[in-house]
């Protein structure tokens, strides 16, 4: 497998959910978020797995809008904060009720420890792709052709140093969150010790 191999949506929705990304984001985090589609959609052709390409492209490149300042909420984690920011842009690339509102779960779950696969397909997939790209847990799953091509166009920048101090400030003002609770448990450092930085 090769990284032109990967299925990689060119929809208006698609087009317009990289361009948010890219005027929200940090180019650390705009190439988190490519890559995070790009780990998914790698696993999922390697296992056989079908899933909704342009669903989990729009929810990979808003996964992480609710850390940006201007979508960053102080009521809710930002995992939440940007599942209703996609919600609302899905509602103006003209999605369906029922498809926005699974753009939205999609994001909320990526938070989650696990998500079923068989109830979730591309919730699972970007639960499990965001946790290779920052904790680095089973890189070893990606085609090493694969993550050498992505790395190489979508480097990793400085995404272990802000991504750590963005987790660790969701963290401290949102105590109940999921974020809190990954700090409390040694994310920062799983972090510092990803095999992709090395």
């Amino acid at each position: 497998m090769r990284y032109d191999d990967l299925v990689i949506p060119d929809t208006p929705a698609a087009r317009g959910a990289l361009e948010v990304a890219a005027q929200y984001h940090t180019p650390s985090l705009l190439n988190h978020s490519l890559r995070a589609y790009l780990w998914a959609a790698a696993y999922a052709q390697d296992n056989g797995i079908a899933f909704d390409a342009e669903l989990l492209y729009v929810s990979a490149m808003l996964h992480d809008i609710g850390l940006a300042a201007e979508f960053d909420s102080h009521t809710v984690p930002y995992e939440e904060a940007g599942g209703h920011v996609a919600w609302a842009f899905c509602a103006g690339a003209g999605w369906s009720p029922e498809r926005r509102a699974r753009a939205c779960e999609v994001i909320i779950r990526h938070m989650w420890e696990e998500v079923p696969l068989e109830e979730d397909p591309e919730g699972h997939l970007l639960e499990l792709s965001t946790g290779m790209d920052i904790s680095g847990r089973r890189t070893d799953e990606i085609p090493a052709e694969v993550r050498r091509e992505v790395l190489e166009r979508h480097p990793r920048l400085e995404i272990a140093k802000e991504f750590s101090v963005c987790i660790a400030d969701q963290g401290a003002r949102k105590p109940s969150s999921f974020a809190a609770r990954f700090v409390r448990n040694g994310i920062v450092d799983r972090i510092i010790r990803n095999p992709l930085d090395g």
